[in-house]
């Protein structure tokens, strides 16, 4: 996504269409739409993520960002806590809620779906409040 001008960010209502695909520090695809990049936005960002069939991401956190996501397709399950010893699991239609700082690692339950989800959060730029947990990677094979 093409970066803005600062009269383009300029706060008003507008359209905003997912820009190309990335991938971020945790491994997965992210589609990116409202941000601070793409509309000046201060506190929030909205985007698509694609967990493709078998994906998971690499543990990590968002400093001091909340994370809330609407499953749109296929079915994810997500280990979360300090060691990821708690789980969860969503499906087409699931919202589901990430408190700030909390560590977690989703990942793709079909060998043959995508998982795609919308995502918002608190933090305006994306990656800038990603910590990855390297220390967690063994946690869940």
């Amino acid at each position: 996504m093409a970066a803005a001008s600062e009269q383009d960010l300029k706060p008003t209502c507008r359209v905003v269409r997912a820009g190309a695909a990335f991938t971020g520090k945790q491994a997965l695809s992210y589609a990116p739409a409202i941000s601070a990049e793409s509309v000046g936005a201060r506190g929030i960002h909205l985007q698509l993520v694609t967990i493709p069939p078998g994906g998971k991401a690499k543990p990590h956190k968002h400093a001091a960002h909340e994370t809330a996501l609407y499953v749109l397709s296929g079915r994810s399950g997500m280990w979360f806590g300090e060691k990821l010893e708690e789980h969860v699991a969503a499906e087409a239609g699931d919202f589901l809620y990430i408190p700030a700082d909390m560590p977690h690692q989703p990942y793709n339950a079909s060998d043959s779906e995508d998982c795609v989800a919308l995502i918002a959060r608190t933090d305006p730029n994306e990656q800038e409040s990603v910590i990855l947990l390297p220390e967690l990677d063994e946690a869940h094979r």
